[in-house]
C-alpha cells in the first residue's frame, strides 16, 4: 500500500491523543502524520490516500486549524484520491451538530472528485441530526464518529474496528483504481 497522509487538528489535545492511538493501532509504517495547522495544499496533494481527523465545535464548527485551512482545502482537486475521515463530537451537548466536521470535509472531497471510504453506522448514538450523514442515508456517517466526552469507554474498540475496515477498503480501492 502507498504511503498515506494523515492530517489532523486538535485544540484541547483529545484529537491529538486519538491520533496517537490511531497510529499505534495502525501497526504499519506507511503513515506520514501532520497537523493540519502546519500543512499546505501541496502537502495534501502529494498523497493518493488520505486520513483526516478533526473535532466538531459548538454549533457545527470545524476545529480551529481546519477552519483556518478550509478555504484552501476547498481548492484541492481530489480526483483519484481515496480519503477516510474520523471525527470527534458531543452527541449529548450538541446533539443536532454531532460530528458535523466529518460531513463538511466529506462533501468537499466528493464535490472535488474524491472517493470517501470508511462509512460508519449511526446506530447506537444518541444524536438528533448531523451534517455527517451519508447523502440519502441517515443510517451511516461519512466516517468514524467518536464521542470521547460521553462514551470514552467505546473509543478504543470503535477506533480498532474502523482501522480494520478502512485497511480493507483502501486495499480494495487501490486495486481497482
Amino acid at each position: 500500500m502507498d504511503t498515506i497522509g494523515l492530517f489532523y487538528g486538535s485544540d484541547t489535545g483529545v484529537t491529538d491523543d486519538i491520533t496517537r492511538d490511531f497510529v499505534t493501532y495502525w501497526e504499519e509504517d506507511n503513515l506520514e502524520v501532520m497537523e493540519i495547522g502546519d500543512a499546505t495544499v501541496e502537502d495534501l496533494q502529494k498523497y493518493n490516500t488520505l486520513i483526516l481527523g478533526l473535532s466538531t465545535w459548538y454549533d457545527g464548527d470545524l476545529q480551529s486549524d481546519w477552519e483556518d485551512f478550509f478555504d484552501e482545502f476547498q481548492t484541492i482537486d481530489f480526483t483519484g484520491k481515496t480519503v477516510a475521515i474520523y471525527g470527534l463530537g458531543d452527541q449529548i451537548g450538541y446533539a443536532e451538530y454531532f460530528v458535523d466536521g466529518i460531513g463538511i470535509l466529506a462533501k468537499v472531497i466528493i464535490e472535488n472528485g474524491g472517493n470517501v471510504i470508511g462509512y460508519w453506522p449511526t446506530e447506537g448514538y444518541r444524536h438528533t441530526d448531523s451534517v455527517a450523514f451519508v447523502e440519502g442515508n441517515e443510517a451511516l456517517f461519512y466516517g468514524l464518529a467518536l464521542d470521547h466526552d460521553n462514551e470514552s469507554q467505546l473509543t478504543d474498540k470503535r477506533l480498532e474496528t474502523w482501522i480494520a475496515q478502512i485497511k480493507n477498503e483502501f486495499k480494495f480501492k487501490t486495486k481497482n483504481i
